[in-house]
């Protein structure tokens, strides 16, 4: 009989025993199932939470997946939106399951706006929060019909002050964006990709030059094969420069000064131009890039006008090609002045390149002022599925937009752990990242036996490469394509540098421009979902088409944003697909 003078302790709620419980409460397999309940503070979740509704239109669901994407642009000079709508389908494929883009339509581009300033630096968020809204406006579309989309900050909007009030002004709109600033390397692997350079140059197994002219800057990209082999920036632009209808200067870069010296003009804000000494200007800037892009540095000053190292030598290319506003004067496909400089430097390019002035053929046009235009597709989740290692699953997951940093060195029979280190740092160059300043996902490939000799090395190169990541005791992710995850994260676990937590998981394949979403702990499959986000192209080689056994996928004309290819694959379990509203549907 109970003891009745004993006081009865107060029940727990719900909402306390869910707080308490754990991934280790499930270790040998017990209590598989089970619920959540609300407020529950676990750290993983069930492949069987949730019931189908109607049949047909569930079984429709698990193969199909159409997405409405946002790209916004914002630029030094110019500032664009673009919504899409992309329809893809999963098909089968032996073992494994992936999406294919089975149509992508453009919905609505915006009208090319010139970003809007406050003064010499900063950007007016206002006017800028303006153009979008009306953007959506026009679109149709309301914040909350749309499921994923990216921005893209380059040139003066990378500013800090700037930066931070841009992604002020898209919290405001609503919806989740994988925001990405892209300094000098990477918008040239942005053009290189969005101009169609790269896919032109898979196509004919060629080496080309592609040179982006933008508002403030001119991105040289060298792409051979479709890989791209070198990147370089140089301080000319076609809105360094700007002058009212009567010829006043009302803006002038320090970057605008400085050309206006070397070609003997002394002007400020405020100075009186006439049409000819602007031509005279922007003929000078014409001269210095193509001497830049030729190399010739000696008995010229033009060095000074580069931002990053210059490019090695072109040697052979088989034609360059030209993108960005600028390149549209290039081509002769915009007649309209803007007030600026940009119509006066691209036709001074193209007399200059009819003249014979570059040894190489000039290629017909790609995308041009559109060439970096982003849309972004949540385009698939792929469940980690033959081993993980996550040394602390309620530290580590869930998270969200970590960006991809690849690392692309092709690992051989005998793995070099100086090789590896200075191709993960050099990754991080290339996606203008700061090594150790924010969280990131280390992707690779692996191939090759699992030997112990070839992990150790494979381990000891990549945190060689993140001394300022293990200093900081951020936590590190590391995705890869093969089955190593857990002897990799043992061996990276166990190395006296790291004070942090380790997730490595396995059997899913990344790129660059990738962001990933990574779930909690699925039970009991004991898989992570993760939702690979991808900065996407209209012209980009790295998709992954059925019909092309070169991994190529033939694309549609006229598609003037980008776009990407999704894929996913099941190991055996479940698979899902995911959208931005925190939700996803389990099949």
């Amino acid at each position: 009989m109970p003891d009745s003078s004993r006081p009865t302790p107060p029940a727990e709620t719900a909402a306390e025993a869910a707080r308490r419980h754990s991934l280790a409460d499930h270790q040998g397999g017990a209590n598989l199932h089970h619920e959540h309940g609300e407020g529950a503070d676990h750290d993983h979740d069930h492949d069987f939470e949730g019931a189908l509704g109607d049949v047909d239109q569930s079984l429709w669901a698990q193969d199909n997946v159409v997405l409405h994407s946002v790209g916004i642009d914002v630029g030094s000079a110019g500032t664009q939106v673009v919504f899409s709508k992309i329809h893809l389908q999963r098909i089968s494929d032996q073992l494994s399951t992936r999406y294919v883009v089975l149509s992508r339509d453009t919905l609505y581009q915006s009208p090319i706006a010139l970003t809007p300033y406050q003064s010499d630096t900063l950007i007016d968020t206002a006017a800028l929060g303006a153009i979008i809204e009306d953007a959506y406006e026009a679109s149709g579309l309301h914040p909350d019909e749309v499921d994923t989309g990216a921005v893209i900050l380059t040139g003066e909007a990378l500013r800090r002050e700037n930066a931070q009030a841009i992604a002020a002004v898209l919290a405001e709109q609503g919806g989740e964006f994988v925001c990405a600033t892209a300094g000098h390397h990477m918008e040239c692997m942005l053009a290189v990709y969005g101009s169609g350079a790269a896919r032109r140059s898979f196509d004919g197994a060629s080496r080309i030059l592609n040179i982006d002219i933008g508002g403030g800057t001119s991105k040289l990209g060298l792409v051979q094969k479709g890989e791209l082999q070198a990147t370089a920036a140089v301080h000319v632009g076609g809105r360094l420069l700007v002058v009212d209808d009567t010829g006043r200067i009302t803006r002038l870069d320090p970057a605008g000064r400085a050309h206006a010296l070397r070609a003997g003009f002394d002007w400020q804000v405020g100075s009186m131009t006439q049409p000819q000494q602007l031509t005279r200007v922007a003929e000078s800037m014409a001269d210095a890039l193509l001497r830049i892009v030729k190399a010739q540095y000696i008995e010229s000053d033009v060095q000074e006008l580069l931002l990053t190292d210059p490019l090695p030598d072109l040697e052979h290319l088989d034609g360059i090609m030209f993108s960005g506003g600028v390149g549209e004067y290039v081509y002769g496909r915009e007649a309209r002045d803007f007030g600026d400089l940009g119509k006066r430097v691209g036709e001074a390019i193209r007399a200059r390149l009819d003249a014979g002035a570059l040894p190489w053929k000039l290629l017909e046009a790609g995308e041009c002022i559109r060439a970096t235009v982003l849309g972004a597709s949540e385009y698939s989740v792929q469940l980690s599925g033959n081993t993980t290692f996550i040394s602390e699953p309620g530290v580590l997951l869930p998270r969200k937009n970590l960006q991809v940093v690849p690392m692309p060195l092709p690992l051989g029979e005998v793995i070099d752990s100086a090789e590896v280190q200075q191709a993960l740092t050099a990754s991080f160059k290339r996606h203008d990242l700061t090594e150790g300043a924010q969280d990131n996902a280390v992707s690779l490939r692996w191939n090759g036996a699992p030997t112990y000799e070839r992990l150790a090395a494979l381990a000891k190169g990549l945190l060689d490469a993140l001394p300022q990541t293990l200093q900081s005791g951020r936590p590190l992710y590391f995705i890869v394509d093969g089955d190593i995850a857990l002897t990799l994260g043992h061996l990276m676990k166990e190395d006296a540098r790291v004070t942090s937590e380790v997730l490595v998981i396995d059997g899913i394949t990344l790129w660059g421009f990738d962001f990933v979403d990574l779930g909690r702990i699925r039970m009991p499959s004991m898989t992570v979902p993760v939702t690979i986000k991808s900065l996407v192209f209209s012209e980009d080689p790295r998709s992954h088409g059925k019909s092309d056994p070169s991994g190529w996928h033939r694309h549609g004309e006229g598609a003037l944003h980008k776009h990407d290819h999704g894929h996913s694959h099941e190991h055996g379990h479940d698979h899902e697909h995911g959208h931005d509203h925190h939700h996803h549907h389990d099949h």
